[in-house]
């Protein structure tokens, strides 16, 4: 199956015809014309022979007029390392399809032909500033051993970088989201070092998904780029959607649209906010076997303290809420709240549910008067659309249907030999 890719590219036409007016060039005899026959075209190259201190985010455009581009090749001297670019259907235009390396030399050289026939080739090199620092990414999630590559339709994309990243839109623009399915999504950033992309609505099930972060030579802020690529591939299992009612105490499992499993349940008995369970679209975050609960905001001799082993839960935030096994509320399973905020079940139904759940499948929690803040956990989906729209750096959602139509245009990068540390 083929993939669908999300990408933004900055620099349009109009763009591009602006940097040439402002490039090298030659007519077929003087400096930069190099070898070939005399011939009438015209070509500009931007940056200019000799140009130094380039930032490596300016894109490298070459042009030909009165006549067309037979090949334009641009290599970094110090790797050799060959950089992918894009031709026009005329062929009188090419640009760099990803950013420069900093502290690099660069050569560029173009063979042009007129209408004759006659060729003319231009050779011209430049050379990017130096980085003063650089960036990586601490973790991406999915993650194999964290989640599994096997995830659930609500699981986002979730990236934290070393560094706070000021150049939220150039980082952006190089984080690249390919699917099997199309989907509608984009990126949203929590703070200076968080940022997910998530879809509009929920993966549809058994997508396969590809990160292709693009950020060597990325501009992160002033002086600071990226260090290096990363590729995370993952796949949406199948649909399965939980919701638990803490009012009429049910918990209802549909997979692909069917119920497999009614659960009665037991949640948080309220009182004062911390003992409600949060409302609205949770995720679930982590599977465990056994995990030993303790009290918040209470340490041991302390009134409200307690320490508690539990078995066959399922995280669902950040603040201490799962759904797991207890033995001990059975009798108030299906007809009262009496927990500290967790939703109990019975150990039977918890081992099935601790089996059955992906990491990052939605489990809706309603009736409750608390809700569930968008970075309590994996809280994604609490914001709306607009909401979600509002802090992506480049402030649209992307249909994969429009790039889809221009498959040679956005093709995936290919990943150097940088390419080679995998965050946790």
């Amino acid at each position: 199956m083929g993939h669908v890719e999300f990408r933004v590219i900055a620099v349009g036409t109009g763009a591009l015809a602006l940097l040439l007016a402002s490039g090298c060039s030659g007519s077929g005899t003087g400096p930069g014309s190099g070898e070939g026959e005399r011939s009438d075209v015209a070509v500009s190259v931007s940056p200019v022979d000799g140009a130094s201190l380039v930032p490596p985010e300016l894109p490298v455009t070459v042009g030909a007029v009165n006549g067309a581009l037979r090949s334009v090749t641009v290599r970094a001297q110090a790797r050799g390392t060959p950089v992918e670019g894009v031709v026009s259907a005329d062929r009188t235009q090419w640009r760099n399809k990803r950013t420069m390396a900093p502290g690099e030399t660069y050569e560029v050289t173009v063979v042009a032909v007129g209408p004759s026939g006659a060729t003319k080739k231009v050779t011209s090199r430049f050379s990017t500033v130096q980085a003063t620092q650089r960036f990586t990414l601490n973790t991406i999630m999915p993650h194999r051993d964290l989640t599994g590559l096997t995830v659930g339709v609500g699981m986002p994309i979730m990236l934290n970088f070393d560094k706070p990243i000021a150049d939220r839109v150039s980082v952006e623009r190089n984080l690249l989201v390919q699917s099997s399915k199309p989907v509608e999504g984009a990126w949203h950033w929590f703070d200076d070092k968080t940022v997910a992309f998530r879809p509009r609505e929920y993966w549809p099930a058994h997508t396969k998904v590809k990160l292709i972060a693009q950020l060597a030579g990325v501009h992160g802020g002033p002086g600071m780029y990226g260090d290096q690529d990363y590729v995370r591939e993952f796949t949406i299992g199948r649909h399965q959607v939980s919701t638990a009612d803490t009012t009429s105490h049910q918990m209802t499992v549909r997979q692909d649209d069917k119920v497999v499993r009614t659960i009665p349940l037991s949640a948080g008995r309220g009182g004062v906010t911390k003992y409600y369970t949060t409302n609205g679209v949770h995720l679930a975050m982590s599977r465990e076997d056994v995990t030993t609960m303790t009290s918040p905001d209470a340490g041991p001799g302390s009134a409200g303290y307690y320490s508690l082993t539990v078995y066959d839960t399922v995280r669902i935030s950040n603040s201490g809420e799962y759904i797991h096994g207890a033995p001990w509320s059975v009798g108030s399973q299906g007809n009262s709240n009496v927990s500290h905020g967790c939703i109990n079940i019975s150990p039977s139904n918890a081992e099935w549910f601790k089996e059955t759940t992906l990491i990052g499948d939605p489990i809706v929690v309603t009736g409750s008067p608390r809700p569930l803040e968008p970075m309590n956990g994996w809280g994604h989906w609490q914001e709306t659309w607009p909401q979600w729209l509002r802090w992506s750096g480049l402030r649209s959602g992307f249909t994969t249907e429009a790039l889809a139509a221009h498959p040679a245009d956005y093709t995936a990068a290919k990943v150097d030999e940088t390419t080679k540390k995998e965050p946790s």
